[in-house]
């Protein structure tokens, strides 16, 4: 199985009311694309490396998920619009 292969598979796992997950290739690793379902207008896309080393570890769905987990989190910071 190639590398996208595999993180689109780990990906399948998972399904969100608010977001949707996608993977894509990116030189020798992969990127994880997040999307939401409706975008407000000036909403963006989300976008994250997965290094090929990652990818290949032997605890790779664990690892999936904590990167994942810390780019869901990322991204709700990033749509903020106004902070004090």
């Amino acid at each position: 199985m190639t590398r996208l292969g595999k993180v689109q598979a780990e990906l399948e796992r998972y399904e969100h009311r608010l977001v949707e997950f996608s993977a894509r290739e990116r030189g020798e690793g992969v990127e994880l694309v997040i999307a939401l379902r409706e975008p407000p207008p000036g909403a963006h896309v989300y976008v994250a490396p997965l290094h090929s080393r990652d990818i290949d570890h032997a605890q790779f769905p664990w690892h999936m998920q904590r990167h994942l987990y810390d780019c869901l989190h990322d991204y709700l910071v990033e749509l903020f619009v106004r902070t004090p």
